[in-house]
């Protein structure tokens, strides 16, 4: 599985979004937390900031919706231009037919997991997602410190992947920086939205670079990789 880091515009200037989305030069994606002040305490951006930024940026959109009533709302996010639509399980009606639906629209179908939510329960669900999102800290704002108890956790998702030989992407948000980003690779995790760690740096693209760099070394000699 290749590294991919994903900057999160969530620590970007809002005035200037599409500068902001030309100085991570190089990221796989731009995160987007949409943010709804019912599922999470916070509230940013909707769907009109969606379609204009996707208009100012060769860089993909990867939505990740922490809202109330996704099975409403997460299509029109594809609509958009979000190549990428992320819901959150506690909060979606019929996660499977909204995975599809997201699918069938054309973006990649990603699901995400609160801290307190356990991965196993959704295992039968895994082969109709592309991407499953494992926060590292609780939703809502970004700076926070990174939850090391969520390691074991990723380990668990991890091995659930190689378990059923899935081409599944596993992705972590919250208090990713070069201090912790090893300790994710290891445990099994090929994603990384790092927000205040890029955005917060005096160049955005460098610390996406060393980033990827970290990861990589990581990867390359995790037992988790070896066995692909």
């Amino acid at each position: 599985m290749a590294v991919q880091i994903n900057p999160s515009i969530l620590s970007a200037d809002f005035a200037r979004l599409a500068d902001e989305a030309k100085a991570v030069e190089g990221a796989d994606w731009l995160h987007v937390d949409v943010m709804d002040n019912h599922f999470v305490p916070n509230l940013t951006l909707g769907v009109p900031v969606v379609e204009s930024l996707a208009r100012a940026t060769d860089t993909p959109l990867d939505c990740h919706l922490m809202i109330e009533a996704p099975d409403r709302w997460a299509p029109q996010y594809v609509e958009a231009g979000a190549s990428s639509v992320t819901f959150h399980v506690e909060a979606a009606a019929a996660p499977v037919r909204l995975a599809r639906e997201i699918r069938a629209k054309g973006a990649r179908a990603s699901m995400a997991l609160k801290p307190a939510t356990p991965i196993e329960p959704y295992e039968d669900l895994l082969p109709e997602l592309d991407m499953l999102l494992i926060m590292t800290v609780e939703p809502g704002f970004g700076g926070q410190a990174f939850l090391d108890i969520m390691l074991p956790k990723i380990r668990r998702t991890r091995e659930l992947i190689s378990k059923h030989g899935l081409e599944l992407w596993l992705q972590v948000d919250g208090g990713v920086s070069a201090s912790t980003i090893e300790r994710c690779a290891e445990a099994g995790a090929d994603v990384f939205v790092a927000g205040s760690a890029v955005y917060g740096a005096e160049d955005p693209a460098h610390a996406v670079r060393a980033l990827r760099t970290q990861a990589e070394t990581v990867t390359a000699k995790a037992s988790w990789a070896c066995d692909h």
